[in-house]
């Protein structure tokens, strides 16, 4: 197994569609790439953590590669906002790729500079490694199989 972490905006509507794809293990919304140590929901929307909503995902390789994932990715969010997605501002919906692999590193870098073909504007999607990662809270995994009909929508 394998792990991917991607931040694309409000994290329900993110994790909902990675379950829906074939050879992803596990989904689980959380926080990276921030400074505040086991950080709370309400902590992270302050925009004070340097937290981004993201989903870890758990995936079989030879199910389903990273790049498809990748690929997954883009079309899930627009990655020309800077730290806006929809109607949700603040730097914890920016678009970023949390990394935890030299080879994920390659992947999506390459990935994001054929994928920068389809928009007029830059992608200002930012490739990091992985770093401060804590799981939501309870009510926020799998939030669109607990609350059907609310939550976020994708761009």
């Amino acid at each position: 197994m394998e792990i991917a972490v991607f931040a694309a905006g409000c994290f329900w509507g993110v994790e909902a569609a990675y379950q829906k794809i074939e050879g992803i293990q596990k989904t689980q919304v959380g926080y990276a790439g921030g400074h505040t140590e086991n950080p709370t929901y309400e902590q992270v929307c302050t925009g004070q953590t340097g937290h981004a909503e993201v989903v870890l995902l758990e995936f079989d390789p030879k199910i389903v590669s990273y790049e498809k994932l990748l690929n997954l990715f883009w079309e899930l969010h627009d990655p020309t906002q800077l730290n806006k997605q929809g109607p949700d501002i603040g730097t914890q919906y920016r678009s970023e790729i949390f990394t935890t692999s030299d080879e994920q590193i390659l992947t999506a870098n390459q990935n994001q500079e054929t994928s920068q073909t389809k928009y007029s504007k830059p992608i200002v999607t930012k490739i990091s490694p992985l770093t401060n990662y804590f799981a939501a809270e309870e009510y926020h995994q799998k939030y669109f199989d607990k609350n059907p009909g609310r939550g976020c929508n994708l761009y």
